[in-house]
């Protein structure tokens, strides 16, 4: 045996997946000269069951095999790889050549029934069959039985089912065992809507100065974004903002009196990381908001950023967790050109052990108040050691946590961080766009990282408002969506893409007038009235998701094939023996990326995908627009961007 998957490049790491996904177990197995061999997957749970699985040839030319499971448990699994001579296999591929062609067959039929009678006397075998498996033997051995009669016996394919079931295995050997981390599904699925709880509720006075929005008007926003089908709410963070080097809008060192400075700059005489901000309410009221989010169906997702304000009390009590430069100056943050003078990052070289005490401690007492979800800022810039040990930690006392990695780097360390421990990661998304790149990254997440690096599609975030976004007017808006929605388990968006948010500050990829610097007013219920409101395509698009399984999935993407250089295609297919609902589910999305045009082009399906032989007619239903065709391998397609850019079609089942 070779090669197998799952698995992490190194083997330091388990590989992971989510309760109830469907994991491609995969391995290269092979004996020499002609002989026929079998692969047997053997599984045990966290509670200790063991089960059996068979896999099945690729026939790639590399001698892989390879079966789905969909494990229901949560915790580490052990899996071990079991390769064995099938002597069923052997025999019946021998024995249909040679009796068809009248050569060895009385032989042939002898083997055959020698290995009938050594299958029926296996006790494990149930009674009927081993009724059949005499019978057959009995009936090769008979003379009277000719040889085509013989040749139906061989090819009988309720006797190959039985050795399948339960093969005739000689010279087992069996691979190192293996293990698996199955996590909560929310780990690997669901729709995040990221908001700013001091906007929600936020009201401008006659003198022009803003009463902040607080946890008890914030809430109100709630139902609202449970509506629309999202899962997790997450909040940038909800700590006291420093005074010093506080920024204005637009990221401006000038401030005016009541500017609430970036949420990013932690920590001020009102506390640190433990601490609320008092324009937000109290903890008492913060634990409310989770309790309201839980009533409707959401989990609350709490920014993690580890940095501080220089106001922030750890400046003073531990000086050493900070950089000093030769000026007796403290370093602020940087990513260049951008500059964040009220933000000093942590330094982990001094005092590591100090540093990580207290990460603990932070991260458990928001456990305390019921966050088991945590977004991660930049944490590509503070040590891999470090998260491995905090994830662990912490994963170790409450399985449930899921920590998510605002990991926008090069992919090495993107890569090296999900294998360290993270269940999610941000991911380049935002910046593929045109077909080529789609198909690249999409090909990549679902196949090449799945093992690992659970993807995160967010499609725009407080610093991102990509180009295409500016530019591409609404049917981009709309675009983006659908295509993080179906091709990735997990996405998320910001508040105000709904409203089409999309003019950048000059000469930068972020909002004018950004959130992160000043209080926003937006009137959602008038949007979506005027028919100003992508939020009705959101609420389908998560309706979508519900309904189909296939969705839900990372892996089960394939690319097809369009012969416009705009018009991305893709299937995402899920087995009935590996679905909830017990039905198959297929889906086909075509996408026109190019959000300025209307395309015509024609796109090739492979139905085998599914099961279904090429060149055979299926119908299909628009999931947005409810119209149906009748497809085959072969269809012509006309998506304009100004009316429908994106068709999710469902694949109806043939009655």
């Amino acid at each position: 045996m070779g090669l197998h998957r799952p698995s992490v490049p190194g083997g330091r790491f388990a590989p992971s997946a989510v309760v109830g996904e469907a994991v491609p177990f995969t391995v290269a197995a092979f004996r020499e000269g002609h002989d026929r061999i079998g692969v047997h997957l053997r599984l045990t749970s966290p509670s200790g069951e063991s089960t059996l699985h068979r896999l099945s040839p690729l026939h790639d030319g590399f001698d892989r095999w390879r079966v789905h499971v969909a494990p229901l448990e949560q915790g580490l699994w052990k899996f071990r790889f079991e390769t064995f001579a099938d002597d069923f296999a052997t025999w019946q591929h021998a024995a249909d050549l040679k009796i068809a062609a009248g050569v060895d067959a009385a032989l042939m039929r002898e083997i055959g029934a020698a290995l009938f009678e050594r299958a029926a006397a296996e006790r494990t075998r149930p009674p009927a069959e081993k009724a059949a498996l005499t019978a057959a033997a009995r009936a090769l051995r008979d003379d009277a039985v000719a040889d085509d009669a013989a040749l139906i016996i061989v090819r009988d394919p309720q006797l190959a089912r039985a050795f399948s079931d339960r093969p005739v295995a000689s010279l087992v050997s069996v691979h190192e065992e293996q293990s698996l981390l199955v996590e909560r599904e929310r780990a690997g699925v669901g729709a995040w809507y990221e908001f700013f709880p001091r906007s929600e509720g936020a009201e401008r006075r006659e003198d022009g100065t803003v009463r902040s929005g607080t946890f008890r008007t914030a809430a109100l926003r709630l139902p609202a974004v449970a509506e629309m089908g999202f899962d997790v709410v997450y909040l940038p963070p909800i700590h006291p903002i420093g005074e010093v080097n506080r920024k204005g809008p637009n990221n401006s060192l000038t401030t005016a009196p009541g500017d609430p400075g970036s949420p990013w700059a932690i920590g001020s005489s009102a506390g640190g990381h433990d601490a609320v901000h008092p324009d937000l309410g109290t903890l008492e009221d913060f634990r409310d908001f989770v309790a309201a989010a839980s009533r409707v169906g959401l989990e609350v997702a709490l920014d993690l950023a580890l940095q501080a304000a220089p106001d922030h009390p750890w400046v003073t009590a531990h000086p050493e967790w900070f950089t000093t430069l030769p000026d007796g100056s403290i370093a602020y943050a940087e990513n260049p050109p951008k500059k964040y003078q009220d933000i000093y990052p942590l330094n982990f070289d001094n005092d590591p052990e100090g540093i990580r005490a207290e990460v603990l401690r932070i991260v458990r007492h928001w456990i305390d108040q019921g966050v088991k979800i945590f977004r991660v800022d930049n944490p590509h810039t503070k040590p891999l050691q470090f998260w491995e040990w905090l994830i662990h930690t912490v994963c170790a006392e409450h399985p449930d946590v899921v920590f998510l990695a605002e990991a926008f780097t090069r992919p090495a360390p993107l890569q090296a961080l999900a294998q360290s421990g993270f269940q999610q990661s941000y991911s380049y998304f935002a910046w593929r766009n045109t077909k080529a790149e789609l198909e690249e990254f999409l090909g990549w997440i679902s196949d090449d990282t799945a093992d690992f690096m659970r993807p995160n599609l967010f499609v725009n975030t407080p610093d991102i408002l990509t180009e295409y976004l500016q530019f591409g007017g609404r049917p981009a808006y709309k675009v983006r969506a659908a295509i993080a929605a179906t091709a990735g388990a997990s996405y998320g968006v910001y508040a105000g893409y709904e409203l089409y948010e999309n003019v950048a500050r000059p000469g930068s990829e972020e909002n004018i007038d950004n959130e992160k610097y000043e209080y926003k007013f937006r009137d959602w219920a008038a949007a979506e009235a005027a028919g100003d409101s992508l939020a009705p395509y959101l609420r389908r698009l998560n309706q979508i998701r519900r309904e189909h399984p296939a969705l839900r999935q990372l892996r089960g993407y394939t690319t097809q094939w369009s012969e416009d250089d705009a018009i991305l295609t893709y299937v995402k297919h899920l087995d009935a023996a590996l679905s909830p609902s017990g039905a198959a589910d297929t889906i086909i999305v075509v996408a026109n990326v190019d959000p300025h045009s209307a395309r015509e082009t024609t796109v090739h399906i492979d139905s085998e995908i599914w099961g279904l032989p090429r060149g055979v007619d299926y119908e299909v239903e628009d999931l947005i627009t409810g119209q149906t065709w009748v497809w085959n391998e072969h269809n012509f397609v006309r998506l304009d961007a100004f009316v429908e850019p994106v068709h999710i079609l469902a694949v109806k089942e043939r009655s």
